[in-house]
């Protein structure tokens, strides 16, 4: 008689974040809710809350490529989320570790350049090589509107101008863009995903809450939708899946924090 199936790998690679909001700690929250085995690499350390990121300590190459070595090796891989990398060495180290994945596994890359607070989180010379090296072994990349905006080299004032801007992105890398619209000053959260081969955009919308926590709500995004390719689910599907994840957990929000609060992941039941 065959045993209950294994919950799917996701590695997270990604940075911590002291108060538990985003970055590791918020992947691993959502990994777990969702039915999925949370493995991590932490490529930096911060001190960081609801007000802000008050310093980072980046970790070494080395030791960033060991750990993702460690768990593919070992445990083995079925998904890969990467966040925050904040500069090239480390960049560097993560492209040449994952060439021990198979390259059909999916990898989700949230391209974390700026903290909500508006701190920058990636040296400014890593932006390019993220393009150059991640952006085409992405399955899916999950830019904001600050990141989108910085990405295009324009302001993008319009939900068309975003489209087009992703729909750039993904003819010119051969992946997936997901433009999240979370930083407009529409009355629904409008978030468009668009694929390299010209395909129709599929908009996913939902109304805004009126809330100031929504600290980690990129991660616990990009995580969810790694989680769900994991466990086999399309990529609208597990897009639309995701949201409705993140959409729950700022609902639950505990409240924390004298500032951009975290989520409620703990609150959401059934994924």
């Amino acid at each position: 008689m065959n045993g209950p199936k294994p919950p799917p790998r996701i590695l997270a690679i990604a940075g911590s974040d002291s108060s538990g909001g985003a970055g590791i700690q918020a992947d691993i929250k959502t990994i777990t809710m969702l039915g999925g085995y949370a493995m991590s690499a932490i490529t930096a350390v911060t001190a960081q809350n609801s007000l802000g990121v008050q310093a980072i300590a980046p970790m070494g190459g080395e030791i960033v490529s060991k750990q993702i070595a460690s768990c593919i090796e070992d445990i083995g891989v079925d998904a890969i989320k990467i966040g925050m990398l904040h500069d090239s060495e480390i960049l560097g180290a993560v492209c040449s570790a994952l060439e021990r994945a198979d390259s059909n596994v999916p990898i989700v890359l949230d391209p974390v350049m700026i903290s909500t607070s508006g701190a920058a989180l990636i040296a400014p010379d890593t932006v390019e090589l993220l393009r150059e090296r991640l952006f085409p072994r992405a399955t899916l990349v999950t830019p904001n509107l600050p990141e989108l905006e910085h990405l295009a080299g324009r302001t993008l004032a319009t939900l068309e101008q975003m489209q087009h801007a992703a729909l750039e992105l993904a003819q010119a890398y051969g992946c997936f863009v997901l433009a999240k619209g979370g930083h407009t000053e529409d009355h629904r959260v409008i978030d468009t995903l668009v694929g390299p081969a010209d395909e129709r955009a599929v908009a996913f919308n939902h109304a805004r809450l009126d809330t100031r926590h929504t600290h980690g709500t990129g991660c616990t995004l990009s995580s969810a939708i790694a989680v769900l390719l994991g466990h086999g689910q399309p990529l609208e599907h597990a897009v639309r899946l995701a949201r409705s994840f993140v959409y729950r957990a700022i609902e639950g929000a505990p409240g924390f924090g004298a500032g951009n609060g975290p989520l409620g992941h703990q609150a959401v039941r059934g994924g």
